[in-house]
């Protein structure tokens, strides 16, 4: 995985987000005091020569040197580890508050390379004391201050050492804040790193308390649909939704709330579509007779379908379940078996309203039904083919 490049987006296979985007346009120092050779770099004394720099006293060698350990460590893990001792001097630098704006951005960009999956940086960085300045700058007027802090939160985030300390220092509500005011790009990275914060309970507790759910719809609304920020956003409104009544009253009389998220199931990603479905199924799930009418209007039916045959496992069982508690029936049961789908559903087109969206629900049936005997077929096939002694 490359490290941080300029609007491109790396996820740790954890399904926490690690290094976002950056701001990796070279600048070149010509400072006559400093000379580190390229063809060298890698080498032992090269790496010396730039620890020695960074640890100067003279700002333009350690501005120097912070660039060049950003350089470095943007795609080589073996940098990352060489330079592990980089940490402390780069964050000493983020505490110069009289510091020229560049000097705090290639300090940024410097550590955000060093933490992209390299577990002991990210814990090293935090224990250092760089939580108090970067908090500074997500707060700064500086709007790519505020985009490497977001950038920088969401990397460190990743870790599940750093989420109890992040979110026991009040970075949270300076990201919803973010969320609400910031740039695309710092929004987009914001709404990520609080998605990692949440999976500790601690942390969801507190993100509930800021009342985020208004921000992260508008920013869902505004987001393309299958993006990593709309995957993340559905993640945060579904644990939201869980055992938050505001929340779920929120989602349906916020304009537009509940159809960005039926959006979502249409044309997310697999992991966003588990979402999405999830934050339905949990709201008609809290009160059927309430809900129940709110989702269906949003034309939900063809999306559910399609998870259904098409969804991962977590998905297909979801998609299931509310389709099954979505029915014109007054004790609808919890589970409900794939050979009954199709009576459900031919149940529910007819009480949808619009020819169009009752045709593409009828289309997408048809679909499914045909997906569902040829699964039977090859199954027959498969247990044939067992009995067959040789």
């Amino acid at each position: 995985m490359q490290a941080h490049t300029i609007h491109k987006s790396t996820i740790d296979t954890s399904h926490d987000c690690d290094s976002p985007r950056g701001g990796d346009a070279d600048h070149e120092l010509l400072h006559a005091s400093v000379s580190v050779s390229v063809s060298s770099s890698s080498s032992s004394a090269s790496i010396q020569r730039i620890l020695g720099l960074i640890r100067s006293e003279d700002p333009d060698s350690r501005l120097f040197a912070a660039r060049e350990i950003r350089r470095l460590t943007k795609t080589s893990h073996r940098c990352r580890r060489h330079f592990s001792q980089a940490v402390e001097p780069l964050v000493s630098m983020l505490r110069l508050l009289d510091s020229p704006e560049s000097h705090h951005e290639a300090a940024l960009l410097a550590l955000l390379n060093l933490a992209v999956k390299y577990e002991k940086n990210k814990v090293s960085i935090v224990e250092a004391g760089a939580l108090e300045p970067i908090m500074n700058f997500l707060q700064s007027n500086s709007p790519t201050l505020q985009e490497y802090a977001s950038a920088s939160l969401l990397t460190l985030s990743a870790s599940a050492n750093n989420k109890p300390i992040i979110g026991a220092n009040g970075v949270i509500p300076l990201l919803v804040k973010v969320i609400k005011h910031g740039s695309p790009q710092a929004k987009a990275d914001a709404v990520m790193a609080l998605s990692n914060l949440s999976t500790l309970s601690t942390n969801l507790t507190t993100i509930i308390a800021t009342k985020p759910l208004s921000p992260i719809l508008n920013l869902l609304k505004s987001s393309k649909k299958s993006s990593k920020t709309s995957e993340k956003c559905c993640s945060l409104i579904e644990s939201l939704m869980v055992s938050n009544e505001k929340a779920r009253t929120g989602l349906v009389s916020d304009e537009g709330g509940v159809l960005a998220v039926v959006e979502v199931l249409e044309n997310g990603s697999l992991q966003a579509k588990e979402h999405a479905v999830g934050v339905l199924l949990t709201l008609c799930q809290s009160d059927r007779s309430k809900y129940r009418e709110p989702i269906l209007k949003e034309g939900v039916i063809p999306g559910l379908l399609e998870l259904t045959v098409q969804g991962t496992s977590k998905s297909r069982t979801k998609a299931q379940r509310l389709l099954c508690l979505l029915r014109d029936s007054d004790s609808p049961r919890s589970e409900v078996q794939p050979d009954t789908i199709e009576n459900i559903v031919s149940s529910l087109i007819s009480h949808i309203d619009g020819d169009d969206q009752s045709g593409k629900a009828k289309k997408m049936l048809a679909e499914m039904v045909q997906v569902s005997m040829e699964k039977s077929l090859r199954h027959l096939q498969e247990r044939a083919s067992t009995l067959v002694r040789p």
